[in-house]
């Protein structure tokens, strides 16, 4: 195990913001993960793991304690009753792992292509795009108890997904560490075009687009939203989309319609979970007086993406942070709603 003192967090982030870590470690095995564990309980230090860094804001004060990037590495295939089997390393690329399997014929996460991040952040946030979520995909997770420092894995059940979420950022936050995702996939199976997006990219085919063709179409629509990292795009410097699409009661989504309609206007919905009804946190920011675009300071709003706040250069984690505040406090005084951020907030 190698210890670093000082280590910059920023450019191990894709917001590019955030101070210094105390101390920093990297760990490729299950010892070395377990002596980093063990130094920082000698120190009584405070533990962040780190993954692929596109889904964290981080204080300009850093983080006090040790910062542990999980750096398990792999991607074992096999064949189970007819599906495909894919076990792999948290600290793999989520992209290349998704490009391995539409390489494979295997259906199942074609259209989560081109999300930044690693592969032990998806179960975190149960991440999903385009009409898919790794909740449906996942068969077990393979983790570090830090509670008794033993190696336990977690069936799909266990870890309690529901929308961008799970047990990972609830109820037992910072308890486990991911070592291992085991997703389950359909060899030779179906692209699934559901999303409005993909629906009006392959409009007129006469046939069903191949799974390589859906992974395009998605990387192309990402890209043309500012959502796929290209080095030097200004509006690629960001944590994704900042904020959850806010899930209603039936009484909560008709005030807003009524909301919407006293202004001449109406909110775009569809269906989520039984009884409750998904709106579009985009409009929602949109019509609330920031526009794709928007600049507050060296912050600012994605000229492609409305929910995508970002760095245009200089910012700092408190300049991030007033936008958010700023977006969150009109939106719920226009529309009576209060958007939930999707970023992990680290050292504020």
């Amino acid at each position: 195990m190698v210890i670093q003192e000082n280590v910059s967090l920023a450019p191990l982030t894709t917001l590019k913001v955030g101070g210094l870590a105390r101390y920093f470690v990297e760990a490729k095995t299950i010892a070395g993960l377990n002596e980093a564990v063990a130094f920082a309980r000698s120190r009584n230090l405070a533990l962040f793991v780190l993954g692929g860094g596109s889904n964290v804001v981080i204080s300009d004060a850093g983080w006090s304690g040790i910062v542990l990037k999980i750096g398990f590495s792999g991607i074992e295939e096999r064949s189970e009753s007819g599906r495909a089997v894919f076990e792999v390393g948290a600290g793999e690329e989520w992209d290349k792992f998704v490009a391995r399997a539409v390489t494979r014929n295997c259906a199942g996460v074609e259209c989560l292509s081109g999300i930044p991040g690693s592969v032990g952040g998806t179960p975190v946030q149960n991440v999903g795009a385009y009409g898919q979520e790794v909740a449906e995909t996942i068969e077990s997770v393979l983790v570090l108890d830090l509670k008794d420092c033993q190696v336990r894995e977690l069936c799909n059940e266990a870890c309690g997904f529901s929308y961008r979420t799970s047990i990972f950022n609830t109820c037992a936050r910072g308890r486990y560490i991911i070592l291992r995702v085991t997703y389950t996939l359909i060899p030779d199976g179906q692209s699934r075009i559901q999303y409005a997006d993909l629906k009006r990219h392959f409009a007129g085919w006469s046939v069903t687009p191949t799974l390589a063709g859906t992974r395009e179409a998605v990387r192309r629509i990402r890209a043309s939203k500012g959502m796929l990292i290209t080095p030097g795009d200004e509006d690629c410097r960001s944590a994704g989309s900042f904020f959850k699409n806010p899930v209603l009661t039936t009484d909560q989504h008709a005030e807003l319609m009524k909301r919407a309609s006293g202004k001449g206007l109406q909110v775009p919905s569809y269906p989520a979970l039984e009884a409750l009804h998904k709106v579009s946190a985009a409009w929602l920011v949109e019509h609330s007086g920031f526009s794709r675009g928007y600049s507050s300071g060296a912050a600012g709003i994605s000229r492609r993406h409305a929910l995508a706040i970002v760095n245009r250069g200089e910012a700092t984690a408190a300049d991030i942070l007033s936008l958010k505040e700023h977006i969150q406090q009109r939106v719920e005084e226009i529309w009576g709603i209060h958007l939930e951020p999707e970023p992990v907030f680290v050292g504020f």
